[in-house]
């Protein structure tokens, strides 16, 4: 009896002490290896030999933030002419020998960096390493390729202009950023697309694709000393050269209520409601993270969800979120509805922004909020592609590597007082940006 008494208490202890190291140990560590080379790449290296594949992504730091106003989407033309031809290979080279490994390569532009990628096994690593450096080292920009993509990409825009909620979102950046690049499509438009030479492409790519401006993660089934040599071999004569002078790029200053509504015959409005909202360095960045989640990012959990859909029944979904940029991101709330029911949901929005920056968040929403940010971030690393993006990501914004063990620690620190005082700094419900894309005769907006 007593050795059943003592196993069941001995029991219990393990259970306490199980419980107390994953509350207060980091389950998240990542080992991840970084150096800078002498031609000024920037390498993270994470070693998985679990599966005999390899994952490569590369930041570069070339995006709209780079590129003049009249040319906007250079960066992008010079993202997809990537992998269309280089000095060396044509195009149809390129695919069929990435289609003989079983590998893939891509690259996109986005509002900060350029990403290129490539997926490869360990036994074709040689192969997939020498196209990957050779679609960004030395690209051809073929003017038949340009002639070709830009058609293409002009073809995409014209598509979406029948969706409202493209309508939409490039009408909000346009009013919340005004002329900074931020305002502006990453694809650019039509006219600007038309003015975009060869001799750009080429120039934009010389001086932005260089080593001293490119950060290299690498994870998989490749040693130290294996990826090593990759490096020497296929990037060992990327040269590094003078950086050219940074962009500048004022951001708006004042803050104004804008309302534009774009008439379309259509049964359902389109609706953002918005403003400009923080950088990614900001520190208020997690204290922001939990506050959203209970304002409208937390889907059928957040105050928008509930009240909007479940107790009004005007809406399928409605949903707020913070987009953190390099620079200042955008905070929006946005939401479908019946054109009649514009109005009253626009109300409730604003009702709901103003209610979480008077009063502090219950104890079971705040404990919901962390629960989930915390829970779901290990599907942020779940794959080896997703731990090399997020490497990259994490070096490009300077967040530490040591960030997914701390990101917890960072969540679970903040209080019902952080989430007050970030909602009372960070949402404004008098000075925002209005979006509708209704039919705009029967949605009779007040606003």
């Amino acid at each position: 009896m007593k050795n059943s008494k003592f196993r069941k208490i001995l029991f219990f202890l393990l259970i306490f002490n199980f419980a107390f190291l994953i509350l207060h140990f980091p389950l998240y560590a990542l080992d991840v290896q970084k150096r800078v080379l002498n031609n000024g790449l920037t390498v993270l290296h994470s070693e998985k030999h679990n599966i005999p594949i390899i994952m490569v992504t590369m930041i570069v730091k070339a995006s709209p933030l780079n590129e003049p106003q009249e040319k906007a989407g250079l960066s992008n033309l010079v993202a997809e002419l990537l992998d269309e031809g280089t000095k060396t290979k044509k195009s149809s080279d390129i695919s069929e020998e990435i289609e003989f490994i079983g590998a893939s390569i891509g690259a996109s532009a986005g509002s900060d960096y350029t990403t290129i990628t490539l997926s490869v096994l360990k036994k074709d690593v040689q192969k997939g390493f020498e196209l990957f450096s050779d679609i960004i080292q030395n690209p051809a920009f073929l003017q038949e390729e340009l002639e070709r993509k830009r058609e293409l990409i002009k073809g995409s825009l014209k598509h979406r202009e029948e969706e409202p909620s493209f309508l939409a979102g490039r009408a909000f950046h346009k009013e919340v950023f005004g002329e900074h690049p931020y305002g502006r499509l990453v694809e650019g438009t039509p006219e600007t697309i038309s003015s975009i030479t060869r001799e750009d492409l080429v120039e934009f790519h010389s001086r932005y694709f260089i080593p001293n401006n490119a950060i290299l993660s690498v994870v998989g089934d490749l040693t130290g000393a294996e990826l090593d040599l990759l490096i020497k071999r296929y990037m060992g004569d990327w040269k590094s050269t003078g950086m050219t002078e940074k962009q500048i790029n004022p951001m708006p200053g004042e803050k104004t209520r804008k309302v534009v509504k774009i008439d379309k015959d259509v049964t359902q409005a389109t609706i953002i409601i918005g403003h400009m909202g923080i950088s990614r360095d900001n520190p208020d960045y997690y204290a922001v993270s939990v506050m959203n989640y209970i304002l409208g990012g937390g889907g059928f959990s957040s105050r928008l969800m509930q009240k909007i859909r479940d107790d009004m029944g005007l809406a399928y979904d409605v949903h707020s979120f913070f987009t953190p940029n390099k620079e200042k991101g955008v905070f929006q709330a946005g939401v479908q509805t019946k054109n009649e029911s514009a109005n009253t949901v626009i109300e409730e929005i604003l009702k709901q922004i103003e209610r979480i920056r008077k009063e502090e968040v219950s104890d079971e929403e705040i404990s919901s909020a962390k629960s989930y940010l915390t829970g779901s971030f290990p599907r942020r690393l779940d794959t080896n592609r997703k731990i090399a993006d997020f490497l990259a990501s994490v070096e490009f914004y300077n967040l530490g590597l040591d960030y997914a063990e701390k990101y917890p620690l960072y969540i679970n620190s903040v209080t019902k007082a952080d989430v007050l005082r970030v909602a009372r700094k960070y949402l404004d419900p008098e000075n925002f940006v209005l979006i509708s894309v209704a039919n705009q005769k029967k949605a009779e907006l007040r606003y």
